[in-house]
């Protein structure tokens, strides 16, 4: 399963979103402003243990630095969403 965030994680929605994934074992693809979860130790508090995805281009645009080598993170891209999306057997979205 995946769960897609596009708020931040200063927003109920995103903190929602994170905890929700969190809860039910899945992975989490982060892009628009849901790529701020990338900062800090976020999901670490949260307590996040899956694999996030971080769409490239919505990173870069919001000047974030790349993926540290240690997270358990993945850039990708567009094209990688859409075959993220149609291998899942759920995809919940867009919190």
């Amino acid at each position: 399963m995946v769960v897609i965030i596009k708020s931040g994680p200063d927003t109920p929605e995103g903190t929602r979103a994170a905890k929700l994934a969190r809860d039910m074992s899945a992975d989490i693809v982060l892009l628009q402003n849901g790529v701020y979860f990338m900062q800090k130790s976020y999901l670490e508090d949260l307590g996040f243990i899956g694999t996030a995805f971080v769409l490239s281009d919505d990173r870069k645009l919001r000047g974030l630095s790349e993926i540290s080598s240690e997270l358990r993170m993945k850039e990708i891209t567009y094209d990688d969403l859409t075959d993220l999306m149609t291998a899942g057997d759920k995809v919940l979205g867009m919190f």
